[in-house]
């Protein structure tokens, strides 16, 4: 009996999931530290409650709010690293890590190497982003690409709530920074998985063969892996047969699955919510091609939300943003050739 008909098995949203690793790592190592705005009890558990009861439960010494200053809790977040913690930051908002920027870039990434691997920093960074709610070019930004282009800092972004549990839990025990990207509008939709067993961690750094095809490889993260689910399963009600692949981290990257399946398939599109100019799809296509070049059916597409800052405006954010119909149409192109 799987998940859908098993009235037994327990659903979790995203920030269920983010309650779920908090928990247990706090239950599990003393050295985990969270803290950020508005993540104790008295402040609401964190502003979609993902942090709710934990203060209460593990104290305010390990669970506290924070004053409104993004470079304040980064900067104790790298210190309380170095000094043998294992803290997990709250950045409410991807947009805001930019406030942030010389303690995660110049400080967490680089310490480690500047200390010839003497001081590790073990850091989590919890940060939320995506556009769809109208929450305007301020709150709505997806910075992966930004991020993973800093040698140092791995980069995750769950696609489900399940994923979500396992690779957060993964980000606290690992000895180096992690910045962990929730889905603003997996959190606005509801939506919700299978809560694994408790534990349950996914390594860093193994990309998902979610759905094995054969006549086009479909490679992405985070919130579009739904839609591409969605598509697969439509398509191969016309016999075209998909294969999903989710990367669940940009940084390291797993090249070596998304390579494995496009030499069977010599098709592939890759798709992510970012903006399409110098993404993560330009830096998987560029690997395609240095090492499938003559062996590809198609070229490489690429599917991604508009060159723009993200509108307020409902109509205009939806026209800036990618959708099902761009990935159909970019999977049946390379099909067809057209």
């Amino acid at each position: 009996m799987n998940a859908a008909t098993d009235t037994n098995v327990r659903m979790i949203t995203g920030p269920e999931a983010t309650n779920m690793a908090l928990d247990e790592a706090l239950a599990a190592d003393p050295h985990v530290l969270v803290f950020g705005e508005d993540v104790a009890d008295g402040q609401g558990g964190g502003i979609v409650h993902g942090t709710k009861g934990l203060s209460a439960k593990y104290g305010d010494l390990r669970v506290r709010s924070t004053p409104i200053s993004e470079q304040a809790i980064l900067g104790a977040a790298v210190g309380a690293a170095v000094a043998g913690m294992r803290p997990v930051a709250e950045i409410m908002l991807m947009n805001f890590l930019t406030v942030g920027m010389d303690q995660l870039v110049n400080h967490a990434a680089k310490i480690r190497f500047m200390s010839g691997g003497q001081t590790g920093v073990p850091l989590t960074i919890r940060t939320m982003s995506g556009a769809g709610g109208g929450f305007g070019g301020q709150h709505s930004d997806m910075l992966e690409a930004w991020l993973a282009h800093v040698p140092g800092l791995k980069v995750v972004v769950p696609s489900d709530p399940t994923e979500w549990k396992g690779l957060l839990t993964a980000c606290i025990f690992d000895d180096n920074p992690c910045v962990f990207i929730e889905s603003t509008m997996m959190v606005m939709s509801g939506m919700k998985t299978p809560a694994p067993e408790p534990g349950y961690s996914i390594p860093l750094g193994k990309a998902n063969v979610a759905r094995v095809g054969t006549d086009v490889s479909v490679i992405g993260y985070g919130r579009p892996i739904a839609d591409v689910h969605s598509l697969a399963e439509r398509l191969g009600r016309e016999g075209i047969s998909v294969e999903v692949i989710d990367l669940r981290t940009i940084a390291p990257l797993d090249m070596k699955t998304v390579l494995a399946s496009v030499a069977k398939t010599k098709r592939a599109v890759i798709v992510h919510e970012a903006v399409r100019s110098f993404g993560v799809g330009a830096e998987i296509a560029a690997h395609i091609n240095e090492d499938l070049f003559g062996q590809l059916a198609a070229p490489v597409r690429r599917v991604a939300s508009k060159n723009t800052p993200v509108p307020y405006s409902s109509t205009l954010e939806k026209a800036f943003m990618w959708s099902e119909a761009n990935l159909e149409s970019a999977v049946r192109s390379t099909l067809t050739g057209k």
